[in-house]
């Protein structure tokens, strides 16, 4: 078993916000958060298999990159996460929301491209904020 790790990059805004509690009680729960404010998010997606003998690959990470630029990338960047995006409409868009629902969104379409499977989404907020989701 070999794992392999593709890395995208995107810009996006959220806000940690329950519109049913009070800015307060936001403010509290959430800190500053609770204001919309934006990231440079880092997308690591690992998939893992055993290696392809005709060409030395678990999978082609140039189809990584596609699936994870045209599933993912292409509909967050440059987005409101709370607004903008249809796959988080009507959740709080946390770090850790948002990794699970791209696990749910890719982890059907890897084993098209490859004998391997997803293995781990990980999405960096910040320098000091990652989630790491092993579905």
């Amino acid at each position: 078993m070999i794992f392999i790790t593709r890395k995208e990059t995107f810009n996006a805004a959220h806000q940690l916000f329950k519109p049913e509690w009070s800015k307060e009680k936001n403010l509290e729960v959430f800190g500053l958060c609770s204001n919309i404010h934006g990231h440079n998010w880092e997308l690591f997606v690992t998939v893992k298999g055993e290696i392809n003998e005709e060409t030395g690959f678990v999978m082609d990470l140039k189809d990584l990159s596609k699936i994870m630029k045209q599933e993912i990338v292409n509909k967050v960047d440059h987005t409101f996460l709370n607004t903008d995006v249809e796959f988080l409409k009507g959740k709080l868009p946390s770090t850790e929301v948002f990794a699970v629902e791209i696990w749910k969104i890719l982890q059907p379409i890897i084993p098209n491209y490859c004998h391997g499977q997803l293995h781990c989404v990980k999405l960096v907020e910040t320098a000091n904020h990652f989630v790491e989701y092993f579905g």
